[in-house]
């Protein structure tokens, strides 16, 4: 690793840690030339399934449109930064774990709705009413009422 400050190619490690919950190693690290420090992460080169479209069409898995869209439902919403980083984590984890080289947008929806259910529930509202195309009240509370069903038991 060339130190991003002089160039040096001669730098030591100065402190290891697990980052990501786990995916990547942060490392601290000291330029042996000019003294500087400075961070970097580890991460395993793994490639995301490409997303097919309802229409056929296929995109390339794009963390940065998925960050946004969970972002957009948790506006103005009490959920953390982290919170959100962590469930990006397991999505991208469960996407790469099934093995395949493709995975349609209705599983990545439902996968995203999933974790939504878990950190807020109006934001996971918000999200299946621009995902299921709410047309009407009618849709919007059949959805709370399917909602409620399933945190019955855990209440």
């Amino acid at each position: 690793m060339h130190c991003p400050f002089c160039s040096d190619p001669e730098t030591k490690v100065v402190d290891s840690r697990l980052a990501e919950e786990g995916a990547a190693v942060r490392r601290r690290r000291e330029c042996l030339k000019c003294g500087e420090r400075f961070t970097t992460y580890e991460t395993a080169e793994l490639t995301l399934p490409s997303v097919v479209k309802r229409d056929g069409r296929r995109e390339d898995f794009d963390v940065a449109k998925l960050r946004a869209s969970l972002m957009k439902a948790l506006e103005k919403r009490p959920v953390g930064v982290e919170t959100v980083e962590s469930a990006l984590n397991r999505i991208k984890r469960w996407a790469r774990t099934r093995g395949e080289r493709e995975i349609s947008s209705v599983e990545l929806g439902e996968r995203v709705m999933e974790e939504l259910r878990r950190m807020d529930e109006v934001a996971y509202v918000r999200f299946a009413s621009v995902y299921r195309s709410f047309q009407d009240v009618n849709a919007f509370r059949e959805e709370i009422e399917r909602l409620e069903k399933k945190l019955a038991p855990k209440r």
